[in-house]
């Protein structure tokens, strides 16, 4: 009788093996990483490593963005020939020194969406098979300051469809950031550097 239980117990075990080893490629794959940080990656590094990843697009929605490493990071993608495109938060509009007009100052697309009291979203979809999402705001607070957290889901082109269309309702409702808009914008040079 004592042996049947740890009969059941191997079967588990070798079932969990083989099912785990037999992951069909292509499968979707999640990462996930906090700030400040624990372990090796980083919030903030978890999100300029994904950008890094992007060949054909970057679509953004953002409450706050001030992080001067995530906009290098789109400004670089949109160097290297991605469409990088942006949604952002109205509060964007009276950050002193805010990515924002950083963006659209280099030419990539932002738009302002206005519509609600927060347009709260954080998250990237990158070339309609990926999507990065988590409470981690693009703001230096949020990697050095707050308790965070960032998650990448790598190769599901439907869970991106999703998101995707999200973006693109938001993008539909906002009005389009002009270059040197922002009153307030400070010294643009400070993401330069």
């Amino acid at each position: 009788m004592k042996t049947a239980p740890l009969k059941w117990i191997y079967v588990w075990f070798t079932a969990a093996a083989v099912l785990i080893s037999a992951r069909p490629a292509g499968a979707a794959e999640i990462a996930v990483a906090f700030s400040p940080g624990i372990g090796d990656l980083n919030a903030e590094e978890l999100v300029i490593e994904t950008i890094g990843t992007a060949r054909q697009s970057i679509r953004l929605a953002a409450y706050a963005f001030t992080s001067k490493p995530i906009a290098k990071a789109l400004l670089a993608a949109k160097r290297r020939g991605v469409d990088v495109q942006a949604v952002l938060d109205k509060s964007n509009l009276t950050e002193r020194y805010g990515a924002a007009q950083f963006l659209a100052n280099t030419g990539i697309p932002v738009r302002i969406d206005s519509e609600y009291a927060a347009m709260h979203d954080k998250f990237m979809v990158i070339d309609s098979h990926t999507v990065q999402t988590g409470s981690f705001s693009y703001t230096s607070a949020a990697a050095k300051a707050n308790a965070e957290n960032a998650m990448v889901v790598r190769n599901h082109a439907s869970f991106a469809s999703e998101y995707d269309a999200e973006w693109r309702r938001l993008w539909k409702e906002s009005r389009p950031l002009m270059r040197n808009e922002v009153s307030r914008s400070g010294d643009m040079r400070l993401f330069e550097r």
